[in-house]
């Protein structure tokens, strides 16, 4: 735990595949050193540039699975052919040290960390149109016009539930977007 003895805040932002959230959030992480990113683990394979343990913790389906088996994730979700999770051990070191911990997860996700963390803030961050959205998406060159379809029609499920969230931040420009989050974060829920 950091100095006082007090456990860290936890923050959870979900936003539909190309809304922005891992673009806002790598500004905040830069911004200020008490807010630090909680690493998810993928079975989806690394896109260019991304490290393990960095910006996920890359695994096989395999060991992902006995994972489960272990109880080692506070949530998992198989989303379009890959599974996302959030490991538990991973975390709880996060916490102590008294920062702000962000978990970036989709809303499945965000549900049952809200069961274990009732007091956790949730922030959801939704693109500014649809069209905007899938132009996104295509812009990153990393999907199958089928995996883009798919993720579309996730996405059209994932903007219905943005009630379910403490907060909502269209991200229409990036440095509004970037500012509107981060006061979200540092307030004392107001």
């Amino acid at each position: 735990m950091n100095n006082n003895g007090k456990m860290g805040q936890l923050v959870v932002v979900s936003g539909p595949s190309g809304s922005g959230k891992d673009t806002i959030l790598n500004e905040i992480f830069k911004m200020d050193p008490d807010i630090i990113p909680s690493v998810s683990a993928t079975t989806r394979p690394p896109r260019k540039g991304e490290i393990n343990g960095v910006n996920y913790y890359f695994m096989s389906v395999e060991e992902f699975e006995e994972r489960i088996k272990r109880d080692e994730f506070l949530e998992y979700v198989q989303y379009g052919d890959n599974y996302y999770g959030t490991l538990k051990p991973q975390l709880e070191e996060k916490l102590k040290t008294g920062k702000t911990v962000v978990l970036i997860i989709d809303v499945r996700g965000a549900v049952n960390v809200r069961k274990v963390y009732p007091t956790a803030k949730t922030i959801f961050i939704l693109p500014p149109t649809e069209s905007e959205l899938e132009k996104r998406l295509r812009c990153r060159e990393s999907e199958t016009e089928t995996s883009l379809l798919k993720r579309l029609e996730v996405a059209k499920d994932e903007i219905k539930r943005v009630n379910e969230y403490d907060y909502a931040v269209v991200n229409d420009e990036l440095e509004k977007a970037v500012e509107k989050v981060y006061n979200i974060i540092k307030s004392d829920n107001c």
